[in-house]
């Protein structure tokens, strides 16, 4: 007698509970059943779609799981489907698998798709939260924002965490101590996140900390937090969130290396960086510009400018103007330490005007003109590039910025000297010399500007040492004005 051939539902009860691992009697148990009844039910006999559903609750599948299996099971057998005398049984397996394979690509492109928006509604409405409560716990006095922050379950939000270790990259820039105090803040919330995302919180807030303590020159508190940080990161388990990309640690530990002059090692995080942000344009372009300043602290202007050049591409996809703006200030910069100034003067207008729509809009145009006065005076324009560096110099002064300042002296005094101007060198090496000593410049830059001023005094100062100056200062105030 023929055998009766197995039911579709039967056949998607029998997969899904063997792609679990689970025995008969496991899942018979599960839902309070005889283990006969549930072998019944996997040849077919009596099973509704509706039991079916239930049957395979315990096993964590949804109804979908078992719509693709019957639609599968039917392409294969050729059941339900019109009679075609015509074709071959190898012809009619030709096209069913056809079928099998447009079916999975089709289906493949629309939970993708569907995937990505509702993961972009989460982050967008965790966003939104994250922006509530940072705007509550920051007008709070510095000494009730811990307190608030590790005392209300409301405030252990992992987007939380993570908008508070971005305030403290962006407050590295003006104030270490805010920095380091932002960076714990954020590694408090980040202990108390419950679920699955904790481990991977903490250590994105861990290595923040790392960067915090390397904007300190706490080197070896750096090197400490980051390595805590990759602990936790990888003691924690993935989820298919996008709050904290691991792109990011990499990124951030490039940094101290670059700082500590381990190049190599800098260069190899960002490698790993750019392969970990899966070619989203924003990340590509961000370590690429991060690439960009290792060049440049190893003296590899060449080096840098192709990279900017490779960077271009991602940092024009992304639309993100504060980045377009720095790629096209440093390629402008870079040029002209090749004395490329033609090329530079080209990308004046644009830089300008990105300039303007940045904050602090005043501190970048100031540097705008300052770059605008160098490519004056390397295409031989003197006239217009001592009018600019005069007043960018004092521009830099009313901005708290001694360092610039004293860069931008130091330009007018190439120029003054490239014209036979000694006596206003002097005069200029003695006003920088009393505006460093006032303003309680590292002392590395006071000795430098020291010897040049006492140089200036016995009219032995040259370009040559003014360069020297230059090259020297720029180094103490790359180290003095560090950020992420």
């Amino acid at each position: 007698m023929q055998r009766k051939s197995a039911s579709p539902l039967g056949l998607a009860l029998t997969w899904l509970r063997s792609k679990r691992g689970w025995s008969k009697q496991r899942l018979a148990d599960a839902l309070g059943m005889d283990p006969s009844l549930l072998g019944r039910y996997e040849r077919g006999d009596g099973l509704s779609r509706v039991k079916l559903d239930t049957q395979i609750a315990p096993l964590g599948y949804p109804p979908e799981a078992v719509d693709v299996l019957v639609f599968a099971d039917r392409l294969i057998s050729g059941e339900g489907v019109a009679s075609t005398p015509a074709l071959s049984p190898e012809e009619s397996g030709r096209i069913a698998r056809a079928s099998i394979a447009a079916g999975w690509t089709a289906a493949e492109v629309v939970y993708s798709e569907l995937l990505r928006r509702k993961k972009a509604e989460k982050a967008e409405a965790a966003g939104r939260e994250a922006e509530e409560l940072w705007a509550r716990l920051k007008v709070a006095p510095e000494e009730d924002q811990r307190v608030l922050a590790t005392g209300f379950p409301e405030f252990w939000r992992p987007a939380l965490a993570r908008k508070v270790s971005h305030a403290s990259i962006r407050a590295a820039a003006h104030s270490t101590g805010e920095a380091l105090k932002l960076a714990d803040l954020a590694l408090s919330i980040a202990e108390r996140v419950p679920g699955d995302e904790t481990l991977r919180c903490q250590g994105y807030c861990w290595a923040h900390v790392g960067n915090a303590r390397r904007v300190a020159t706490d080197f070896d508190g750096a090197n400490a937090a980051f390595a805590r940080a990759w602990e936790i990161w990888r003691a924690g388990i993935e989820t298919d969130s996008d709050l904290f990309p691991e792109w990011r640690l990499l990124d951030l530990e490039a940094s101290l290396r670059r700082e500590q002059h381990r190049f190599p090692e800098a260069l190899a995080l960002l490698d790993q960086a750019r392969t970990a942000c899966g070619g989203q344009p924003l990340a590509v372009g961000r370590v690429l510009l991060k690439r960009e300043h290792v060049f440049n602290a190893m003296g590899d202007t060449q080096a840098a400018l192709a990279t900017l050049a490779e960077a271009a591409p991602f940092v024009e996809a992304s639309g993100d103007r504060r980045l377009l703006f720095s790629l096209r200030f440093n390629m402008a910069d870079d040029l002209c330490h090749l004395e490329r100034y033609k090329e530079a003067a080209g990308l004046l207008g644009e830089v300008r005007a990105l300039a303007s729509e940045q904050a602090p809009a005043l501190l970048n145009l100031t540097r705008v003109s300052w770059l605008a006065a160098r490519i004056d005076a390397g295409l031989g324009r003197k006239e217009s590039a001592v009018a600019g560096l005069e007043r960018v110099r004092w521009d830099f002064l009313d901005q708290e910025l001694p360092y610039e300042a004293a860069l931008a002296s130091l330009d007018l005094a190439v120029l003054r000297l490239k014209g036979g101007g000694t006596e206003e060198v002097r005069e200029l090496a003695a006003e920088m010399e009393a505006v460093f000593r006032a303003k309680k410049i590292d002392r590395e830059a006071l000795a430098a500007l020291t010897l040049f001023w006492q140089a200036a005094e016995q009219e032995l100062v040259t370009v040559e040492l003014a360069l020297r100056v230059i090259a020297e200062i720029e180094k103490v105030r790359r180290s003095a004005s560090r950020k992420a």
